[in-house]
């Protein structure tokens, strides 16, 4: 029987969704049923695990599954003591404390002895204890925006993404603890076998991620105009060059960071280029 990775993920909501986009992306196919626990994949040796996000660190330590798609978050919260092995840069959010709008902020020392009510209280405790401040914590599992308004406490700290949630409830975000992204991390318990499927899945993702950093361009340059043109462009190695069929043009395939892409593009533009044409990179493999 073929040895299989066993992968956690989020059950339900964003991060689930965003999970499972990533390893369609790896060109891996989960056979999902509805309300299903556990599902295969058709096409590479892995097992997926639905679970909910606050048990996937224990469920590490105990081995039960090899790897995981997290909020970092929630290790932070409940296991510094995993390893992430990939940095997937979706599910982006911030870990905050909010007050009630009407309410006036200084700074972190007005919690001093307030109530907050919070489902990460280890995060808490561990920031306002660096800031010399001593507050009386309310745990909640679940939807802790509602705290203030029923007089259950005097402030929260919670998942900020839009702060929709924080404006629906009369709440302002005054102090972002730490920010947070999806991320990889991996059971201290992971065998050989395991962990070497483990590898060609992470080649296989960072190739997905690199693709989306980049965008592929092609254009058309004047033959006096080249050496400038491949000097602004910050191709992988250098960019590819081939005649035109007008004498006296080339076309110059690139790769460009998409975070670069507009400010190269008005260079380009001002030393000749014409007929721009941008591609979206499913992937890259260097």
């Amino acid at each position: 029987m073929e040895e299989k990775i066993r992968i956690a993920i989020q059950k339900s909501g964003r991060l689930n969704e965003e999970s499972l986009q990533l390893l369609k992306d790896c060109g891996i196919s989960i056979n999902n049923g509805t309300d299903q626990l556990k599902a295969s994949a058709r096409d590479f040796p892995l097992e997926v695990f639905y679970l909910r996000n606050g048990d996937i660190p224990q469920y590490l330590r105990d081995g039960v599954v090899d790897i995981a798609i997290l909020g970092e978050n929630t290790l932070i919260e409940k296991g510094q003591d995993l390893q992430i092995v990939e940095r997937l840069g979706f599910s982006k959010c911030k870990v905050s404390l909010a007050i009630p709008k009407g309410d006036t902020y200084t700074s972190v020392k007005d919690f001093e002895g307030k109530r907050i009510a919070t489902s990460y209280p280890n995060t808490v405790t561990k920031y306002l204890s660096e800031k010399g401040v001593t507050a009386d914590l309310h745990i909640i599992n679940g939807s802790v925006e509602i705290a203030p308004n029923i007089g259950l406490a005097d402030a929260i700290c919670d998942i900020v993404s839009s702060g929709s949630t924080l404006f629906k409830n009369n709440l302002k975000e005054v102090e972002v603890m730490l920010t947070s992204e999806a991320v990889l991390t991996v059971s201290p318990t992971i065998d050989e076998n395991r962990n070497a499927i483990l590898k060609k899945l992470q080649f296989r993702i960072q190739s997905v991620l690199k693709g989306q950093k980049y965008k592929y361009v092609l254009l058309n340059v004047p033959d006096a105009k080249l050496e400038k043109v491949i000097s602004i462009l910050p191709g992988m190695k250098s960019p590819t060059v081939l005649p035109l069929a007008q004498s006296g043009w080339s076309s110059v395939h690139s790769v460009i960071d998409k975070n670069q892409f507009w400010d190269i593009i008005d260079e380009l533009k001002k030393e000749g280029a014409e007929g721009i044409l941008v591609c979206p990179i499913e992937k890259m493999v260097l």
